[in-house]
């Protein structure tokens, strides 16, 4: 085991230890496969199940286990025939058994942080779904909130605004410069201190660089 991995062990234990003091269920895996399979088995047959966008269940290929599955309903937008279908689908995930997403940040000491433009992700985080699982790489796990909520600010969106090609500020200075552009993609910004219902948010922490 590299020292590397060693890290992710430890600090994987610190964060699951707090995430369970706030009644959010947690798991650690070592790669993306056992993490997709564990995931995969937390979802009951004949389910139905959305999703929130996400590089790390795409990099992880946890949506190509949902879309292989044949014994769920999947609302997947990419499937939508127009904006129209694709407001709809936010819709109906909001009554899905199990939403999917990952987080932008997660506090070593048990806080979710997310940011959000259209804000559908994080409507379902905190009401709607019976459950909402998380994958997350250990490279999002900070050591407090103060420092969750800045990779927030200053990496995830950045990189994001870059990825979906927005006409922002950040992406052309590789930092939050608190803009009110019309492309900008931080309207919400959610801290998850809790679950109020035990265990209806699940995280699959892993050991990997995974996602911005």
């Amino acid at each position: 085991m590299t020292p590397t991995e060693r890290y992710y062990e430890q600090l994987a234990k610190t964060t699951m230890k707090n995430l369970e003091k706030r009644q959010i269920e947690a798991h650690y895996c070592s790669n993306s496969a056992q993490a997709v399979t564990l995931a995969s088995e937390l979802v009951q047959p004949d389910s139905v199940v959305s999703f929130g966008g996400s590089m790390t269940l795409a990099e992880t290929g946890m949506l190509d286990a949902l879309r292989n599955r044949t014994d769920l309903t999947l609302l997947d937008r990419s499937k939508a025939g127009s904006e129209e279908e694709v407001r709809e689908i936010y819709h109906k995930a909001l009554s899905s058994d199990y939403f999917f997403m990952s987080s932008n940040a997660i506090s070593a000491t048990g806080h979710l942080v997310n940011i959000d433009g259209t804000g559908n992700r994080l409507a379902a985080l905190i009401y709607g779904p019976s459950n909402v699982i998380i994958l997350a790489g250990m490279n999002k796990v900070t050591p407090t909130l103060e420092e969750a909520i800045s990779r927030v600010r200053h990496m995830a969106s950045p990189i994001n605004a870059v990825r979906l090609d927005r006409d922002t500020p950040c992406t052309l200075s590789g930092t939050c410069s608190d803009c009110l552009s019309p492309d900008c993609i931080c309207a919400q910004t959610v801290i998850t201190r809790r679950s109020n219902i035990p265990n209806r948010i699940k995280v699959i922490l892993i050991g990997e660089q995974l996602g911005f």
